[in-house]
């Protein structure tokens, strides 16, 4: 069992951050439609942190961050992810409900240091949070697709919130 905050040098063990990056950027797609009160938002909210933070317990490698981020990604493409209809349920919210409210396909990935997602298959990726003072070294090799698409960029990168409506 890891600590949750903090703790000694090294890299952070804990995924409380990432998954509140995420758990955050789905409740405001929910918000943004104005059917959720306030109140399920929260009960869904930490539905949807406890369960993912379950789902990612043996599944966390801040050594290696891509190392099983297929298992951490978030999924809905016109078939709604069992972790996001499973915390819906807790506030009452259907199948059909779901569909409405949140994007025909999106895709968000919780790995550590990053998350972040795509809306329909040929979006644009955006990056929701990204730790980059404590990245491990052996990441910074590694070419994504994320990263290819970042350098083209001239000035530094800066931890951008892009909010969508429609």
């Amino acid at each position: 069992q890891s600590q949750r905050r903090g703790g000694g040098g090294g890299p952070r063990a804990d995924m409380v951050p990432e998954i509140a990056a995420a758990v955050g950027f789905v409740s405001s797609l929910l918000r943004t439609r104005g059917c959720v009160s306030e109140q399920q938002l929260q009960v869904f909210s930490g539905a949807l942190r406890e369960a993912l933070a379950e789902h990612y317990k043996h599944h966390w490698f801040p050594e290696k961050p891509f190392k099983g981020s297929g298992y951490r990604c978030i999924r809905i493409n016109h078939k709604m992810d069992p972790i996001i209809s499973k915390a819906a349920s807790q506030i009452g919210l259907s199948l059909p409900q779901l569909y409405q409210l949140l994007p025909s396909e999106l895709t968000l990935w919780v790995d550590p240091y990053e998350v972040s997602y795509r809306i329909g298959e040929d979006g644009s990726i955006c990056v929701l949070y990204e730790a980059t003072a404590t990245k491990p070294v052996s990441s910074y090799g590694m070419l994504t697709c994320k990263n290819q698409m970042m350098l083209g960029r001239t000035s530094p990168s800066k931890n951008y919130i892009m909010t969508v409506s429609s």
